[in-house]
């Protein structure tokens, strides 16, 4: 399926795409409670490393600490990009990154007349329109639907960066309770909540990869999920057929 316009995606880095990615993420600095722990460290270790060469106290003592946060803030960041990667489950509720689960019975999709694949979907309970788009890496709800389900960034979130039609803009990593549509129901699942998006709510290959399989058949997207578990439908409607 072509990408829509306004729809995320991970970008593959070019020259120019990486000095826009670089701009966006200083800006994101100051939103991100985790770029500005690494702020400090790397601050933390420079000024150490002045103390230790003017042999003054606790200079090692400050280096070694800023070492630490800084391991630290690595494996956070390695434990929340594995759960970008279906393979790789990590579920770590404790720092808030419960499990991801998708479950349900087969649903089925028909195109729209804009040639996509749209579906009526609940996240938290609220209803919104959400595009398929298999060029998004991730699930990605706009400001507006974050709001109404009660959706909050992560503490401690790994600063993300996605494309749209205005070009990149950053957003903030968040964990839906549950999305729901047709026979399907997602839980714990990572998405990202975007304020440039307008009122677009995207479902990316982070929930699609869950699945046993997804596949179109003439003009029906049919989704089935690898855990086989009933499900109230969202929307009326014959059995596993869903618009």
């Amino acid at each position: 399926m072509d990408h829509a316009p306004g729809a995320p995606y991970i970008r593959s880095m070019t020259l120019e795409s990486a000095w826009q990615f670089l701009a966006t993420t200083l800006g994101a600095i100051p939103r991100s409670g985790l770029l500005l722990l690494v702020v400090a460290a790397i601050g933390s270790s420079w000024i150490g490393s002045l103390m230790v060469r003017r042999r003054l106290p606790l200079g090692q003592l400050v280096r070694r600490g800023s070492t630490v946060v800084l391991a630290g803030v690595l494996v956070l960041v390695v434990l929340q990009l594995s759960r970008f990667d279906s393979r790789l489950e990590v579920a770590v509720p404790q720092i808030g990154l419960p499990e991801q689960v998708v479950e349900g019975g087969e649903t089925r999709i028909a195109m729209a007349p804009d040639g996509h694949y749209w579906l009526r979907a609940e996240l938290n309970g609220v209803p919104a329109n959400f595009l398929i788009d298999t060029g998004a890496t991730l699930t990605a709800v706009s400001q507006g639907l974050a709001d109404r389900a009660g959706l909050e960034p992560r503490r401690g979130g790994l600063p993300v960066t996605i494309n749209t039609a205005n070009g990149p803009a950053s957003a903030q990593l968040a964990t839906a309770g549950e999305i729901r549509f047709g026979n399907v129901a997602a839980r714990g699942l990572d998405v990202v909540i975007a304020p440039t998006l307008g009122e677009t709510n995207v479902v990316g290959m982070n929930l699609l990869s869950r699945l046993a399989a997804w596949r179109v058949e003439g003009s029906t997207m049919i989704l089935v999920p690898k855990v086989s578990a009933p499900q109230p439908q969202t929307s009326p409607g014959a059995e596993g057929e869903w618009q």
